[in-house]
């Protein structure tokens, strides 16, 4: 566990407290009732792209345990459920007509929660563009950002009455870069100049979305981002702040300030000029991105150090253009996903992003960690969990004391579930899951998560 200051602390009163999940990870049932084929269906059974051959093809069944999973949720205390809509359950070729079968599934779900007394916040896009759509470019055609419209409009025609909270998409980034970049993500590409079309398409469709929503009256729509803490090997030196500046703005500042200020950064457009054409980007499409955002998603969950060094590889298909850049190894503890845990850099994220884009409120939308958890009798203990999130929520806690408007935070997550290409082999859950019985069980850190909850706060 982290050594760290333990003060006894407490949240601000109507604090949000939650979990969070995603479709293609939990639901499996991945031909029942109509659904269509994603990218993640169609990526998880090319060799040698998701370890050992796993796929999301049962997952977690929640589809079909959805009821057992909210029964575990309400018993924890969660306040909010963070989900997301599997875009190939409404249209299984991502566009065209509504399979009303999808949409009686999240029916289903959203009446179990609020039955519950747990506020559902529905995510529309996390990752699994439905396949039909990548065959015709993807996210690197403009058609995709179009028809993510009328998909929203169709969710939201039929949870508009229950739901409050609309996320258009996660993680733009990963979708982009681990997508098109480095390929790591579905669909498996490797071309740096697709990634910059891809990133603007993302963009627009989260803000053809958010129109399309408005039009129809939601009242607060946002998008979840997963923004990088970067900092420079040695403060002092010119070079490392420089490479800090140019991850920062590959990572940071082509997302948000489109988002919150109104248009790309000129540096980062001559940057992306490097790689393609900028024949994407039309007049109008940055004020349609632009538009108003009620709530700022952050998924935060290690920090990223650089150093300026001639001939290093820079940071791959991930981020283009960065040779010359090393990007650092982890050090001190880290979780089963080789990631470095440093609390403080969630603070100083969180700090950052309330100075320069001061009028959008945040929530901490994941924040968790990867651990080898082994159940030992009926108990599974996650001593290495506890720790990590103890730390973090100090560092959310540090920074709303710092004046940022911090609203809520969801753990990730509340079931171990298909870590994207690392299967099943990591376990990010406060609920271990058995796939073999589907069996789940409460870890110790769900315990502890359901007394942080009823105390609104950490003690000493």
């Amino acid at each position: 566990m982290l050594d760290r200051d333990r003060a006894t602390v407490r949240f601000p009163e109507g604090f949000v407290w939650g979990a969070a999940t995603a479709a293609y990870q939990i639901e499996g049932a991945a031909r029942d009732d109509g659904r269509g084929p994603s990218i993640w269906d169609t990526f998880s059974r090319t060799p040698g792209k998701v370890h050992a051959g796993h796929t999301g093809d049962v997952a977690c069944d929640h589809y079909h345990r959805y009821r057992e999973d909210v029964a575990l949720m309400a018993d924890l205390g969660l306040a909010s459920y963070r989900f997301s809509v599997a875009w190939p359950r409404i249209q299984p070729d991502g566009t065209g007509p509504v399979n009303p079968r999808g949409l009686d599934f999240y029916d289903r779900l959203v009446d179990e929660l609020l039955g519950r007394g747990i506020d559902p916040i529905v995510t529309l896009y996390h990752w699994d563009l439905p396949q039909a759509l990548e065959d015709r470019g993807g996210w690197t055609n403009r058609e995709t950002a179009e028809h993510f419209a009328g998909y929203a409009t169709a969710v939201y025609g039929r949870l508009a009455d229950r739901v409050k909270t609309w996320t258009t998409l996660n993680e733009p980034w990963c979708s982009a870069y681990l997508g098109y970049g480095n390929g790591v993500h579905a669909p498996g590409r490797q071309d740096p100049a697709a990634v910059f079309p891809a990133i603007h398409h993302l963009l627009l469709a989260h803000g053809l979305g958010a129109q399309a929503l408005r039009a129809a009256g939601a009242g607060t729509v946002g998008i979840t981002v997963n923004p990088a803490a970067v900092f420079p090997s040695d403060p002092e030196s010119a070079a490392d702040r420089q490479a800090v500046r140019l991850v920062d703005g590959l990572h940071n500042r082509i997302f948000l300030d489109p988002l919150l200020r109104g248009g790309y950064p000129a540096d980062m457009l001559e940057h992306a000029a490097r790689f393609t054409d900028l024949g994407f980007l039309r007049d109008g499409d940055e004020q349609i991105i632009g538009g108003p955002v009620d709530l700022l998603g952050i998924n935060y969950y290690a920090p990223t150090y650089v150093a300026a060094r001639p001939g290093a590889p820079g940071g791959d298909g991930a981020y283009p253009g960065t040779e010359g850049i090393e990007f650092l190894p982890p050090v001190g503890p880290l979780t089963d996903m080789g990631w470095m845990i440093e609390p403080s850099g969630l603070t100083a994220l969180l700090e950052r992003l309330g100075h320069d884009y001061p009028d959008v409120p945040l929530i901490v939308t994941e924040n968790g960690a990867a651990f080898p958890d082994r159940p030992e009798g009926d108990r599974v203990p996650d001593p290495d969990r506890i720790g990590y999130l103890d730390g973090h929520l100090r560092a959310v806690h540090d920074a709303i004391a710092r004046g940022v408007d911090l609203r809520g935070y969801l753990v990730w997550s509340l079931l171990d579930n298909f870590e994207w290409a690392e299967g099943y082999d990591k376990r990010f859950g406060i609920v271990h899951v058995d796939y073999l019985s589907q069996r789940r069980t409460p870890k110790d850190s769900a315990r502890w998560f359901r007394e942080v909850i009823r105390r609104n706060g950490l003690e000493g």
